[in-house]
Formats: structure tokens, sequence, C-alpha cells
């Protein structure tokens, strides 16, 4: 039987936003909305320097990391070429507004030294990286004017909510 774990309702992520989810070991897990509601969640942390990915702006399926502006894809974690790298991603599902996590995922995935899986080679002399070899889309980003103009709000992080 799988274990899903009730995380938040759907409406606490903001459209092109996110949400951070603490655990008791590793990073933090990033929760995404994308403009069509469809949920990802990704280790809160770019495959390049480690930057907070909660922090950065949501498009398409993308999120580009507030340090570098790398685009890392949503759907499998992968940076999009000519970047190369890939965040940890975390099983999702919502039913009836509610976002869940895989509880197993939540303790087992990137935890120690595998919190900053597919870093650069700089970084990963300090940490442990591991990343599946997945196609990227190579669509560039289409960011609205104003999504372009405005920084995004500080993500807030949401307590696991008791099942």
């Amino acid at each position: 039987m799988t274990d899903w774990k009730k995380i938040c309702r759907i409406d606490d992520i903001p459209v092109l936003g996110a949400r951070r989810v603490r655990r008791a070991a590793g990073a933090d897990v990033a929760v995404f909305r994308t403009a069509d509601d469809r949920v990802f969640a990704l280790l809160d942390r770019c495959p390049h320097k480690g930057g907070p990915l909660s922090q950065g702006i949501v498009f398409g399926e993308h999120v580009a990391c507030p340090l570098h502006n790398w685009a890392i894809s949503l759907v499998d974690g992968q940076a999009r070429a000519p970047d190369v790298g890939c965040a940890t991603r975390f099983a999702v599902r919502v039913e009836e507004g509610d976002v869940c996590l895989l509880s197993g995922e939540l303790l087992a995935l990137a935890v120690d030294g595998d919190a900053l899986a597919g870093v650069d080679p700089a970084t990963a002399r300090r940490m442990t990286a591991h990343c599946p070899d997945v196609a990227v889309d190579a669509a560039p980003p289409t960011l609205s004017s104003c999504a372009q103009s405005q920084e995004p709000p500080p993500p807030r992080t949401i307590p696991i909510m008791a099942a």
C-alpha cells in the first residue's frame, strides 16, 4: 500500500509559484503550481550551485533558478541544455484539492549526501549526486512582461499536515 502524506491544499500554492515543505532530514522540498494548475515537486536545490528553486520564476513546465537563471524542468528535474544537471523529483498527486507527497520519498530521497542530486562537478565534490538520463524539452521560455518585471514573493514554508 502506498502512503501519501497530505501537504497542503492546492490553493495554498500560488499560481506560477511554489511552497517549501520542511523535512526531518534532508533539504526542503519545493512544491510548484503551473498556470494550468498542475503540481510538481522537486528538491529545493538547483543542480548547478544549490540555489533555492522555490524562489525561482515558474514558466510553462520549468522553473528558473534565482541564482544563475538555469531552467529546470518541473516534469523530470533536468536542466535545459546547454546546462547539465538534475534536481531530485518527488511523486505528487492532487486529490479533491489536497496536494499529497509519498511519505517514503519524503523520508528517503535526497537525505544526507544526496541533498544536491545532479550538482555541477565543483559542488559534487562535497555532495553525492544521482540523476537519471532523461531527454529535456528544449522549447524556449515564454515569460509575460509582468513576470519579467516583478520579483517573485519569497515562498512560504508549509508544515506537513497530519494524515
